[in-house]
């Protein structure tokens, strides 16, 4: 009877508690669904990064910022998501570098960081390939190169010009990509060198890994163009690919005719090139190369000669776009771009005319929008 009475005596207060301990578990799962939890790693020390700024951003509104947070005492942080079927991304700035993740509600991310320097050792080109087709009485040129990291501790080279280019005097510059290791492509900037025609820098971080690069740009053509070859880095491999239709030539015994077995497009391809003066071509005719799209899902499937069949690359791509004159960043959802281009040739002519010196590598990007932001590359949300 006494049990009894104290039970009922308290029933209210205990009936609320009960409810209260029973909403617990039902909360915490609501607000574990709809949050992106996460921690950061700094990889150049072999700690977690405390103090770094989180950002989260929304990718359906133009790369809307949405709320912030600092990593914790182990690298630890939390944002919460307001819409929870929307894709975000989450980035961590770490020494004005940014590195993004895509993330939906509910994700649990690991992400690494490095510590910055404006000059790395072990920072190199590999290759550098070369698509060209005429539009009308233009030669549209996709300039795309492959750039290594190896640094040992990994630190990414960030702040002033870490990369720079060599392109035919006359031509002009339409766009210019980059994607770092993570695989996010953006649109950035490429500025001129004073009294140098033809030569640009970049200020993208080199993280380490892989970062790629596209410049596009067009020639005035009336049926023939001069390419007097100057490189900024010793390459692993130039390669040149031309439709079918046009005539490639050159007074350099370092260009071989790669086989591709394609009917729409061919390749010819120097290798181990040393900075400097590089090995001229010329190339006449007209014609369009196929979308590097269609060319990626064709040649995933191309068994190269005496090489290894590479793992098949992710086919969605988009064709490059231009570069904001407000030298803002171009993200776009549900678009794999960057280097739709340098990626499909990498993963998919690769196994023609590269692979014979390198081993598989998979890439993919995406495309969205943001505004320019400020940080060590210079470059907002690269």
């Amino acid at each position: 009877m006494i049990g009894t009475r104290q039970f009922r005596k308290g029933s209210g207060v205990r009936v609320t508690i009960i409810a209260l301990l029973s909403a617990v578990p039902f909360s915490t799962a609501a607000r574990d669904a709809n949050d992106i939890t996460g921690s950061a790693r700094n990889e150049s020390r072999g700690q977690a990064a405390v103090g770094d700024r989180v950002i989260l951003i929304r990718l359906d509104r133009g790369m809307e910022e949405e709320s912030q947070a600092r990593t914790g005492q182990w690298g630890a942080f939390r944002l919460h998501v307001r819409q929870a079927a929307k894709a975000y991304l989450v980035r961590v700035v770490h020494e004005g570098v940014s590195y993004d993740q895509r993330a939906y509600a509910g994700d649990n991310l690991s992400i690494q960081v490095f510590d910055a320097a404006p000059r790395v050792p072990r920072v190199s080109a590999s290759i550098e390939i070369l698509r060209a087709g005429t539009n009308g009485k233009l030669l549209h040129v996709s300039d795309m190169y492959e750039v290594k990291n190896e640094s040992s501790p990994p630190v990414t080279e960030a702040g002033g010009q870490t990369f720079e280019v060599y392109v035919p005097a006359n031509a002009k510059m339409d766009s210019v990509l980059a994607a770092g290791p993570a695989k996010i492509g953006v649109l950035i900037p490429a500025n001129p060198v004073a009294g140098e025609p033809g030569h640009y820098t970049v200020s993208f971080p080199l993280r380490p890994g892989e970062t790629k690069f596209a410049f596009n740009y067009d020639l005035p053509y009336e049926g023939h163009a001069v390419f007097e070859t100057r490189l900024a880095y010793a390459l692993q491999q130039l390669a040149i690919m031309i439709p079918k239709s046009m005539k490639f030539s050159s007074r350099s015994s370092a260009f071989a005719l790669l086989p591709t077995g394609r009917s729409d497009y061919q390749v010819q391809a120097a290798n181990q090139l040393k900075a400097g003066e590089g090995p001229g071509f010329e190339v006449s005719g007209t014609g369009v190369l196929p979308p590097l799209g269609d060319q990626a899902k064709s040649e995933a499937g191309t068994r190269p000669l005496t090489t290894p069949r590479p793992t098949a690359p992710d086919s969605d791509r988009a064709p490059f776009g231009r570069v904001d004159p407000q030298w803002q960043q171009t993200y776009a959802r549900s678009q794999s771009l960057m280097l739709g281009g340098l990626t499909a040739v990498l993963l998919g002519v690769c196994a023609l005319l590269v692979w014979r010196a390198r081993k598989t590598r998979r890439t993919y990007a995406v495309k969205t929008t943001a505004p320019r932001a400020q940080g060590a590359e210079g470059l907002g949300p690269s």
